[in-house]
């Protein structure tokens, strides 16, 4: 069991680490753990509407697709051009001697590699968890996001994920709660 305590509190960890990417955009910011939360959400959503799709494996994978990064660190595009982290090290040093340890590096093995269905939809809510964040950045007024945006929508893998982007870029941020009251 102290093993698996160990694991809960790497796992946690996350909430620490804050997303590196945002010191470009000038604004903006989270931590790797509201990030999973966010694609980890947004691939619920997506297994909704992809009945294909295994939701169980689409979502552990959402859920576990960051969990390297609390021994590696959040490097954003820039870095990862001059630092390599070793993944897989950090990987099989997190899994060691837990019983279900082959389970969640199967499923950071299957979103790494990004060819199953369940991977594809994983990489998109990654994906669209940042297109909400620039959107919401540029509904607020921040000119940076935008020139983004594009770059995210061409990173989408699936019809159903470039339907929700789309979607997500049509609407206002407050919307949902806008019409309550309007």
């Amino acid at each position: 069991m102290e093993r698996i305590a160990a694991l809960v509190f790497e796992a946690l960890f996350l909430k620490q680490i804050p997303r590196s990417g945002y010191q470009f955009l000038g604004a903006g910011g989270e931590s790797v753990a509201e990030h999973t939360y966010a694609a980890t959400f947004i691939a619920f959503v997506l297994a909704k509407l992809e009945p294909m799709a295994d939701s169980e494996r689409l979502i552990s994978m959402c859920l576990m697709h960051d969990l390297p990064e609390a021994r590696t660190g959040d490097l954003n595009y820039v870095q990862k051009r001059y630092v390599k982290p070793d993944e897989a090290e950090a990987r099989v040093d997190a899994l060691r001697g837990l019983p279900f340890g082959d389970q969640i590096g199967s499923l950071l093995a299957e979103f790494n590699q990004g060819t199953s269905l369940e991977s594809k939809l994983a990489r998109d809510a990654d994906q669209l968890a940042l297109l909400v964040d620039l959107k919401c950045l540029k509904d607020v007024g921040y000119q940076s996001p935008q020139k983004w945006l594009p770059h995210v929508l061409d990173r989408m893998q699936t019809d159903v994920a470039r339907q929700l982007a789309q979607a997500l870029i049509d609407s206002h941020r407050d919307d949902w709660w806008y019409r309550l009251f309007c």
